[in-house]
């Protein structure tokens, strides 16, 4: 499901495992890891991850989409986007999210992205859109509002969900 697509200043890459070499330089950084949990992963386990996302999902009705952000300039790798499409009441629903490596953080970059996504997503039969965010990551409800998302009193793994109908 997902195609590539162009912003002002990103190329956005269905993800392929050939660029697994350079985003785990990318997303290398501890500091990423804060809010999102986790370790950052070696250049094999996110090659083997970026295989079985690119597999899709093994439920038919869910398509996972994710994409590398490129940058237009330079031609680097700078982060992920992502949308899992899921059934929902009236029509479809996507979970979305976004990182930035930190090198690339504080200039745009993520809202860039993740308005592209939503564009994206607002061309398909998605009618609700879901992030899932740390209440303490400025930055990521910074994104989530630049997108017309808002904050809900709803909470998942210590996680604000942001929700916007389409």
């Amino acid at each position: 499901m997902a195609t590539a697509m162009t912003t002002e200043r990103l190329e956005l890459l269905p993800l392929d495992p050939e660029f697994a070499d350079e985003m785990a330089v990318v997303l290398g950084d501890p500091a990423l890891h804060v809010f999102i949990g986790g370790e950052p992963m070696s250049r094999r386990e996110l090659r083997e991850r970026y295989q079985r996302l690119a597999g899709g999902s093994p439920d038919p009705a869910v398509s996972w989409c994710n994409w590398v952000l490129r940058l237009k300039g330079d031609g680097s790798l700078a982060g992920t986007v992502q949308a899992t499409v899921v059934p929902g009441d009236d029509g479809l629903d996507a979970e979305i999210a976004w990182v930035v490596g930190v090198p690339w953080q504080g200039r745009g970059l993520a809202t860039e992205a993740a308005r592209g996504l939503v564009d994206w997503l607002r061309q398909r039969p998605v009618r609700t859109l879901v992030a899932h965010i740390h209440p303490d990551h400025a930055a990521s409800a910074a994104v989530a509002a630049a997108c017309g998302l808002t904050p809900t009193d709803r909470t998942h793994d210590g996680e604000v969900r942001w929700q916007r109908d389409l």
